[in-house]
């Protein structure tokens, strides 16, 4: 099943459990505006609500991922805002990308080509992200624009990479490939052009199999833990395995013993 999202810029497929949000402004390199956003955000939610959806993969069409904000779509109110506000990041590109690494299934970037700017926000909001290697990530904000990164990417670049590479990243807006990016822990793995869907497939293969809850789960424990003391991260486990022992240890167990795939309800 195809649909095509509220704004026509974001088209989801859904098969066998994964849903495939793709970005489809191919002649912008998918380039960010208000509407892609919005839909971003809509593919999330009708993710969420469709019960036969384990997995959610967001990719571009054409030969970029994500070339970042559409700079020729801006408006006099994006430019020219004042100090207080933000018009088109707190109504439309905030809330995408809040409900992206919310979501309540895990989430795969297929970064399928370049990635610059807003689209490094987009891409590593996933759980996790694979990338072909022709594809490319580059921190276009501070040297280009006179600007800080967004999106999540001042977040982003200093948990993945240490402060070292992400004031580089982000000071100097070099360009690094996805090998690069494997190699440094910016993205999971990077795979050649003709194995990225064999690899997103494996991924996906293994997340809608497992428990949608401990996946959602295991995400917040790792964000939770750089702020944590050793201590204070043991009773964030405990209480995440409280929930999910009763709910899902027995067909764990079960699965084990019996050499069977589990077959989690949630």
């Amino acid at each position: 099943m195809v649909s095509q999202m509220p704004n026509g810029t974001v088209h989801v497929a859904v098969a066998d459990g994964v849903a495939t949000a793709t970005l489809n402004r191919p002649e912008a390199l998918n380039a960010m505006t208000d509407g892609l956003m919005d839909d971003v955000r809509s593919a999330v939610e009708a993710a969420e609500a469709d019960a036969g959806v384990r997995v959610l993969v967001l990719t571009g069409n054409g030969r970029a991922f994500c070339a970042g904000a559409d700079l020729k779509e801006m408006d006099d109110s994006d430019t020219q805002t004042d100090a207080a506000e933000l018009p088109s990041m707190d109504a439309h590109f905030h809330p995408a990308i809040r409900a992206l690494h919310s979501c309540q299934v895990p989430t795969v970037s297929r970064i399928n080509g370049v990635t610059a700017g807003g689209g490094l926000g987009l891409a590593f909001a996933c759980d996790i992200s694979i990338a072909a290697h022709s594809a490319f990530f580059v921190a276009t904000f501070g040297p280009r624009l006179g600007i800080v990164p967004d999106l999540g990417s001042t977040w982003h670049l200093p948990t993945r990479l240490g402060r070292a590479r992400a004031m580089g990243l982000a000071m100097l807006g070099d360009r690094i490939t996805a090998l690069e990016a494997e190699e440094w822990g910016l993205i999971y793995r990077a795979v050649p052009d003709d194995e990225l869907d064999t690899e997103v497939q494996r991924v996906t293969d293994v997340l809608k199999r497992s428990s949608a809850a401990a996946m959602t789960r295991i995400r917040s424990a790792i964000d939770e833990a750089p702020h944590n003391t050793l201590s204070d991260q043991l009773e964030v486990e405990g209480n995440h395995q409280r929930v999910l022992i009763p709910m899902n240890m027995a067909e764990g167990a079960a699965a084990f013993v019996e050499k069977r795939q589990p077959n989690f309800d949630r």
